[in-house]
């Protein structure tokens, strides 16, 4: 079991607007992932196809992020769709 993995600019959606990213991420992929904590408080999440999983660490970089992919892993198939699911380190 693999995953197709991409990053915003990796995506083509660099300098597009939150809204702009979720509606491309719910044509293309069953869950967005980020670190935006706020992601939910400026979009309204209902309006979105995709689940959404946002990563709670002390910061943006790898280091901080690699202890959190076990409970990624885990929520993938589950997380639901139009919603915020939290992970925390």
């Amino acid at each position: 079991m693999g995953h197709h993995v991409r990053t915003v600019p990796q995506a083509g959606w660099a300098g597009l607007q939150d809204r702009a990213v979720l509606e491309y991420a719910e044509t293309n992929f069953d869950a967005f992932v980020t670190t935006d904590s706020n992601l939910e408080y400026q979009q309204n999440l209902a309006n979105f196809e995709v689940a959404v999983i946002v990563l709670r660490a002390p910061s943006n970089r790898l280091p901080d992020l690699k202890p959190l992919i076990p409970a990624l892993l885990s929520v993938l198939k589950s997380a639901p769709k139009r919603k915020a699911t939290h992970i925390r380190a």
